[in-house]
């Protein structure tokens, strides 16, 4: 299981990346994982207020269904429109290709709740 140490990661298994005042987010390789094979992403929309915890958006696969979190508070800029067309990409690639959304960052000191990837190597291994 892949765990880059560059980016932060929420108990709900996203994965964030600080660019400046904006974050990337998507799903960690160990949710990819617990899936199984991603057939659908529900995208949030561009300008959509989001706070952590509060659900954003879906992800089918061919387990389940089930909710998309924001694990940050902020305005949604940008999504990642080629996962409608290759929702697979989440399972191939989930840190590069297979981002979901930008956000611009509404309270930055909400980085510091999130997990390190040892912790969440930690958190995944117990959990």
């Amino acid at each position: 299981m892949s765990i880059p140490a560059n980016l932060k990661y929420a108990e709900d298994h996203e994965w964030v990346r600080v660019e400046g005042d904006n974050a990337v987010i998507g799903i960690t390789d160990f949710a990819q994982n617990q899936l199984g094979d991603i057939v659908f992403v529900e995208l949030p929309e561009p300008g959509t207020e989001v706070a952590p915890g509060k659900a954003v958006g879906s992800i089918e696969s061919v387990k389940a269904v089930n909710e998309l979190f924001c694990p940050l508070s902020g305005t949604v800029t940008e999504v990642n429109t080629e996962l409608e067309n290759s929702p697979q990409s989440l399972n191939s690639d989930p840190y590069e290709a297979g981002w979901i959304f930008k956000i611009r960052l509404g309270k930055p000191a909400e980085l510091d709740g999130l997990m390190d990837a040892d912790a969440y190597g930690d958190f995944t291994a117990n959990g």
